[in-house]
């Protein structure tokens, strides 16, 4: 009778180490996930005094910076981690185009505050990329975690699910910027 209450009481401590080990891998996947929405915001909040130091420079190139403007408006309605990761995509591709672009202005690249603003910019986007590296790292180990045993049958009793990684959709995030001034 001891050795059955001590196998119990065995498989209930390994069953409450395997939820609670789920559950801190949940949570370190919404903590890395905050991360990066947080670098995401900070480079949003960069934007409008980018695209103001660059309007005057870029009257022909109106159209990146409304991209840009409208990009940063979409970006609070975006839920999940794909809608956002696919607005990330399109707006590194346009401030791509405006650091570019802003190559054949001399007079906006020796200008003190727009050179702030993109060493700002810089700064933020190795954060953004450090931060989605941890999130995906955080990810693949919490789903791992949901697919091996014994792990696996807690998780489905509990049902815990799958999370998603940040990841480029896009085929044009991929490519290098294409800047034609013949316009």
């Amino acid at each position: 009778m001891w050795i059955a209450l001590i196998v119990i009481v065995a498989i209930i401590l390994l069953v409450i180490l395997m939820y609670n080990g789920l559950v801190q891998s949940r949570l370190k996947v919404k903590n890395a996930w905050s991360q990066i929405d947080v670098q995401l915001q900070r480079r949003f909040d960069l934007i409008p005094n980018l695209v103001e130091a660059v309007k005057g420079y870029m009257a022909h190139e109106e159209g990146t910076l409304t991209k840009v403007t409208e990009l940063r408006t979409s970006w609070a309605t975006a839920q999940t981690v794909g809608e956002k990761a696919e607005l990330d995509n399109q707006l590194s591709g346009a401030l791509k185009t405006i650091m570019a672009v802003s190559e054949n202005y001399p007079d906006l690249k020796a200008n003190k505050n727009f050179s702030e603003l993109q060493e700002e910019l810089r700064s933020t986007e190795n954060k953004i990329s450090y931060a989605r590296q941890f999130y995906n790292d955080s990810v693949t180990m919490y789903n791992t975690k949901l697919q091996v045993v014994p792990t696996n049958i807690i998780a489905s009793m509990f049902h815990f699910s799958a999370e998603e990684l940040f990841k480029t959709t896009s085929e044009e995030a991929k490519q290098n910027v294409k800047v034609d001034f013949s316009k």
